[in-house]
Parts: C-alpha cells; sequence; structure tokens
C-alpha cells in the first residue's frame, strides 16, 4: 500500500505537468505571433513531453491502485515582453518542477516506498535534462540572436527541426 503523502504529492504531480504543457503551448503561441515558427515547434514538442509525463504519473497511481483525482489546470500568467523571456521563464519552470519532484523522491525515501523511488529515478535525470536544454537555448540565442549574418533565423531553422519522441522508461 502506497502511503498516502507520497500518493497525494504524486497526484499533485499530474497537475503541474499539465500545467507545463500549458504554458509551453502559451510560448508557442507567442512564438508563432512573433514569425519564429522554429521556437514556436520546439515548445510544441516541449507542451507532448510535458503531456506524456502527467500520463506517466498518472498510469504509475492507477497501477498501484491509488485514486487519481484531477485538478482544474491554471491558466499561465507569463509576461512575454521579449523573446527572451519565455526562455529564462521555461527555465525558472523546469528548476520548479525538479523541485517538485525532488519533494516527491525525498518523501517516498522517508517511508522506503523503493518502488516509487525507482519509477522517479527516470524523472530526475529528465529533469537534469530540461535544465540543461533550457540553458543551451538561452546561451545560444544570446550568442546568436544579435547576429547580423543570420544567426536567429539559423537558430529558429534548427529548432524547427526538433521532433517529438515519446518517452521510454526503463
Amino acid at each position: 500500500m502506497m502511503n498516502a503523502h507520497v500518493a497525494n504529492l504524486l497526484n499533485e504531480q499530474i497537475n503541474k505537468e499539465f500545467y507545463s504543457a500549458y504554458l509551453y503551448l502559451d510560448f508557442a503561441n507567442y512564438f508563432e505571433r512573433t514569425g519564429l515558427a522554429g521556437f514556436a515547434n520546439y515548445f510544441k514538442v516541449q507542451a507532448q513531453e510535458e503531456r506524456d509525463h502527467a500520463m506517466m504519473f498518472y498510469q504509475y497511481l492507477q497501477d498501484n491502485d491509488q485514486l487519481v483525482t484531477l485538478e482544474g489546470i491554471a491558466r499561465p500568467e507569463s509576461r512575454l515582453d521579449d523573446m527572451m523571456a519565455p526562455l529564462r521563464q521555461a527555465l525558472e519552470h523546469e528548476e520548479f518542477v525538479t523541485a517538485s519532484i525532488n519533494t516527491i523522491y525525498a518523501a517516498a525515501s522517508e517511508v522506503n516506498d523503493y518502488r516509487t523511488l525507482r519509477f522517479l529515478d527516470w524523472f530526475i535525470d529528465e529533469q537534469a535534462e530540461e535544465e540543461k536544454s533550457a540553458r543551451d537555448l538561452i546561451a545560444k540565442v544570446e550568442q546568436f540572436a544579435s547576429d547580423a549574418r543570420g544567426g536567429l533565423y539559423l537558430l529558429d531553422q534548427e529548432l524547427a527541426a526538433r521532433v517529438y519522441t515519446a518517452p521510454v522508461q526503463a
């Protein structure tokens, strides 16, 4: 039987992951409006990943005979004043998600819930990758966006080529 506190935290994480998808769709919408379809694509792929993460938590709870309680998803309240705003907010949000997953990990560890710890191992690795990806994108934009020879255009093309790959949990 899963610890009630751990189950509650996992349930809350479902909502956080769906909110992440909403947030990234909001960023994609911003970039579509500004004519950067590649950046929009990047965030649409991010949104798909977050939706799948939510479903992984959902399925894990169901597989462990836990009630899944779906809550309302808040509207993103991001301030998108310039093209760097969504990039910085994405990094901050990934750091928030990492902290949330670490909280669940700590709670599962306290009650010796080894099954949940193993389940969360994949997310720990994924969050390290997500934060690095967000930092790398910020660095690329800072380095190339002001390049008069078309650095932003080339970066937009690179991001347009990104495709979604469904997660595979070990």
